[in-house]
């Protein structure tokens, strides 16, 4: 489905937890009547007692508070914050609750990554912030780097009804009769700023591709500049040679990745596609001053995506993503340019020669985990034509251990 472009938008881009919690605790505070809010993690720290109160004491004063968080990321939720929500009157559900933790099951890996606050249908939060302390990492992992966006304006409708619609369905799912709510007319946000904005979704119903056929379609666009710092990056296909496209028309692309990682299987696999990318002319930085968890795009300077997608099949395939696409030149160049001095002030270039002189065992272990991760894909119905290219096309594909 094609994005629907909205004028009018006020954005306000975050920079990580330092800019992102104040604002979100300022807008719970200040809610009157309703908050949804959706994480992937909802950690039992600092942050998550903090946003812990703020829903309370906004549910009792009367504000109807809807908070859900993932079965997996927060599966200790329901020990750690339920009973002080609950207690004060918050409506609080798990998706897909962890049940037995040792069996694999496909339906596992759909989970509910989205980052998303909601308050009164007047201002919404998207991005890939999950409620935790940047600090909560391992030392040399501190601080964790992120972006979301605070919205005001059209696009608001977007995001108030897709926060709905899962509320209800989790709802449904967990039979919270309860909690599901009375049908409402769709808020009426006015014009807040002069900004272009797009909300997309990821489900496995109407949205499959959405946030991919996005990305996509803006780089077989660019002209100049492609930007891009994702903590996951495993691209399919169709974005692999939608990049090697650009690349051979002459549009500078730079990546930049995680140098400090929770998920080494993830980024041994993304180091197979290293030595291709980098013979196509594709610059590669990696982040190692701390964790990197950012979701972030720019291209032309003028278009520009923050959410909660990684650029992985376990984002593209499988989860519930959220993500805001701006056209902006104003925008766009704000985040280009937080991300150029992240990359100046902690990132690393790789080299194409560093991967052609590795001995052969660390070349081996970046093949058997790309074929790993290429596997756990299989296992979840999505095979090679949904995300592996033909060796016999161009594209980012691993290299042989041999070659």
């Amino acid at each position: 489905m094609a994005a629907e472009f909205l004028p009018g938008n006020r954005l306000t881009l975050l920079n990580s937890g330092q800019d992102y919690f104040p604002a979100l605790l300022a807008e719970i505070e200040a809610a009157q009547s309703e908050i949804y809010l959706e994480s992937y993690i909802f950690a039992d720290d600092e942050v998550g007692h903090a946003v812990t109160g703020a829903l309370c004491r906004a549910a009792r004063r009367g504000v109807q508070v809807n908070v859900t968080v993932d079965g997996f990321g927060s599966r200790n939720f329901s020990n750690e914050f339920m009973p002080l929500l609950t207690a004060a009157g918050v409506q609080a559900m798990q998706y897909r609750p962890e049940i037995g933790r040792f069996h694999f099951k496909r339906h596992r890996l759909r989970r509910l990554h989205r980052k998303l606050v909601v308050i009164d249908a007047r201002v919404a939060f998207i991005g890939g912030i999950n409620i935790i302390d940047d600090n909560n990492a391992p030392d040399d992992m501190r601080p964790r780097y992120d972006y979301a966006v605070r919205v005001e304006g059209p696009a608001l409708q977007q995001v108030h009804h897709a926060v709905r619609r899962i509320w209800e369905i989790v709802a449904w799912v967990n039979f919270k009769r309860r909690f599901r709510h009375a049908p409402v007319v769709a808020p009426h946000c006015a014009l807040a700023g002069a900004q272009t904005a797009a909300f997309l979704i990821r489900d496995n119903i109407r949205h499959r591709n959405d946030i991919l056929h996005a990305y996509i379609a803006a780089i077989n666009a660019a002209q100049e500049e492609i930007l891009i710092a994702n903590a996951y990056f495993l691209p399919g296909v169709r974005f692999g040679r939608a990049l090697q496209a650009a690349a051979r028309r002459g549009v500078r692309i730079t990546v930049m990745l995680q140098g400090k990682t929770d998920h080494p299987l993830l980024r041994f696999a993304t180091q197979a596609l290293y030595l291709a990318a980098l013979e196509s002319k594709i610059r590669i930085f990696e982040y190692e001053k701390s964790f990197m968890h950012a979701k972030v795009a720019v291209i032309d300077g003028e278009w520009a995506t923050v959410g909660s997608s990684n650029i992985d099949p376990f984002s593209l395939l499988l989860a519930k993503e959220a993500n805001i696409v701006v056209r902006d030149t104003a925008f766009a160049g704000e985040l280009r340019q937080s991300i150029y001095t992240a990359m100046a002030d902690g990132a690393r270039e790789m080299h194409a020669e560093t991967f052609t002189r590795q001995p052969i065992h660390s070349r081996l272990l970046r093949w058997l985990s790309y074929g790993l991760v290429r596997a756990l894909v299989g296992l979840t119905g999505y095979g090679p034509k949904h995300w592996q290219a033909d060796e016999e096309t161009p594209g980012l594909t691993a290299e042989s251990p041999t070659e």
